[in-house]
């Protein structure tokens, strides 16, 4: 079952670096290159420069990076800890008006098979190679993976609490969201060791990081092809994760919304018309409008909204009968079948629109965007030309759990955890033996 470790992390040294704030960033897989740019000018030691590199100096961006790691650790702008440590991580956020907070820890988990580690989205193939790259010229971690697992008694989590009971956080950051993020480092051998005990018997569930983890474990295969040896907690057999107890009320799920571009003949009436076999076509005046009815169908009705560009109208469309995507996907759970976000790709982009699977795998006519608001904001006033935008009531947590159990996959984007674990916070240096 679930092997964690504590580990002697890397953390930023505040007497070199005295504004956080300024080094943390997103996970890599969130930074565009607006952010990218933005990171850069935060700071010379902004933790950018090692997960998205640009290239300098004729170097390539892994190399770079490579080469900012070790300057950074010779300079000491990066210290590792003296103790092996569990790090106690809580967000304070406010999602849709309600205050939460998130709590769970970091450590180094141990690379499992599916029968330990359940993911539930499926992984392409660039994101990685690129992430394997800068694995091999750096041997770090650096981005976490978000594991839940289940522990409805709060056992874990009471433990965190106690450790941290009257003692202020080591670190203390906001994110561009206004979130706030707080870290705590636990090293008493005697809670260290009763988190591993509680661990012992869960099942993990990748909430993000599918990629990371994969890389991670083509990483340590090749690593063992080698020859080489992994050494402790910190080496190649594991990796850098965050533990969230996926009973924990501070957990939210946002949905991530499509955007549809370059399809040579979208059309909205033909799109429609097509859809009112299998659907309920509701037409709004307002966004108001259709958000009520989003918001009142979720966990309730499979609804989906559509706008398309520069018609004033707002629509949903209901699915009639379920049945329709046991025609469709007959080799599927009936859980995945009945996903949102399935109904959405199998029977409205890919049967109506021609947006097949391949077209998905290679990034072509839709881009993701979390926020509703912004979905829509982008397709009337972007800079890039769509043509319509797909609203999605988020994935309810019940349906990961079920989809990863049977040993499925979601589409690419089915869940928004949020808020997004920051990078920077504390990292690890793989300790290899060659």
């Amino acid at each position: 079952m679930a092997k964690v470790y504590p580990f002697r992390g890397y953390r930023y040294n505040v007497a070199k670096v005295k504004d956080l704030n300024k080094v943390v960033t997103q996970p890599y897989d969130r930074i565009d290159p607006a952010d990218q740019e933005r990171y850069y000018q935060a700071s010379e030691y902004n933790i950018v420069r090692l997960i998205l590199n640009k290239g300098e100096a004729g170097k390539d961006r892994y190399e770079a990076a490579a080469d900012y790691l070790e300057k950074w650790l010779a300079e000491e702008v990066l210290l590792q800890d003296e103790e092996p440590s569990f790090y106690v991580y809580w967000q304070e956020y406010e999602v849709e008006g309600i205050k939460k907070v998130r709590k769970g820890f970091v450590g180094m988990g141990k690379l499992e098979g599916e029968e330990t580690v359940k993911a539930h989205e499926n992984t392409l193939d660039a994101p990685k190679a690129d992430r394997l790259k800068l694995m091999q010229a750096t041997e770090a971690n650096f981005g976490h993976i978000f594991m839940l697992y289940s522990d409805q008694e709060q056992r874990i989590i009471s433990l965190l609490d106690k450790a941290i009971q009257d003692r202020e956080p080591a670190v203390e950051v906001n994110d561009e969201d206004g979130n706030i993020h707080k870290l705590w480092q636990i090293s008493d051998p005697a809670i260290l060791e009763a988190i591993q005990e509680e661990m012992d018997d869960k099942i993990l569930y990748i909430a993000d990081g599918h990629h990371r983890y994969q890389t991670a474990v083509n990483f340590r295969n090749e690593c063992l092809e080698k020859g080489w040896k992994s050494i402790g907690a910190e080496g190649f057999e594991n990796r850098l994760m965050t533990f969230v107890n996926i009973d924990d009320p501070g957990i939210s799920i946002l949905a991530t919304h499509r955007l549809v571009y370059g399809l040579a003949d979208f059309d909205l009436e033909s799109l429609l018309a097509a859809a009112a076999s299998n659907f309920i076509i509701k037409k709004f005046n307002s966004v108001a409008e259709l958000y009520q009815d989003l918001d009142e169908s979720q966990d309730k009705l499979h609804t989906i909204g559509l706008k398309a560009k520069k018609d004033p109208a707002y629509y949903s469309l209901t699915l009639k009968d379920t049945s329709i995507m046991e025609e469709v996907l007959a080799d599927r759970s009936k859980a995945w079948r009945e996903l949102d976000v399935v109904i959405l790709h199998k029977l409205i982009l890919e049967r109506y629109l021609g947006i097949d699977e391949k077209a998905l795998a290679e990034n072509k006519n839709i881009d993701y965007i979390r926020y509703r608001d912004k979905a829509l904001e982008l397709l009337e006033k972007g800079e890039k030309e769509y043509q319509a935008a797909f609203l999605l009531n988020p994935t309810p947590i019940e349906d990961l759990k079920k989809i990863a159990d049977a040993g499925e996959r979601m589409p690419q984007k089915s869940t928004d955890f949020y808020p997004k674990l920051l990078t920077g916070l504390v990292l690890n240096k793989l300790n290899i033996e060659k």
